[in-house]
């Protein structure tokens, strides 16, 4: 007769108070935010083409602007001007 493994627990992982709180909270917010670079593709895409103005009245710093095109994340279509590399079909 096979022994049932459904009534074994694994043991709690132990988590300080703080990061459960912090970790209750992301999940009570719908999940975690964006970061900088997520957030400019996302506005890229929804504008198509953005400004750097734009970017920085979002809050994302210029340096981040140079960084990305160098990733391929966006491509520099010319002074001041960025739009999201177009994503490829998987």
């Amino acid at each position: 007769m096979p022994i049932p493994l459904n009534h074994i627990q694994r043991p709690a992982v132990k988590m300080r108070k703080r990061d459960r709180l912090r970790a209750e909270r992301i999940v009570a917010a719908g999940g975690p935010m964006p970061n900088l670079r997520e957030r400019a593709v996302m506005l890229a895409e929804k504008l198509g083409e953005v400004r750097t103005r734009d970017l920085t009245e979002v809050g994302i710093p210029r340096c981040y602007l140079t960084r990305m095109c160098e990733e391929g994340l966006l491509i520099k279509v010319g002074y001041g001007r960025y739009r999201a590399v177009p994503r490829r079909a998987a």
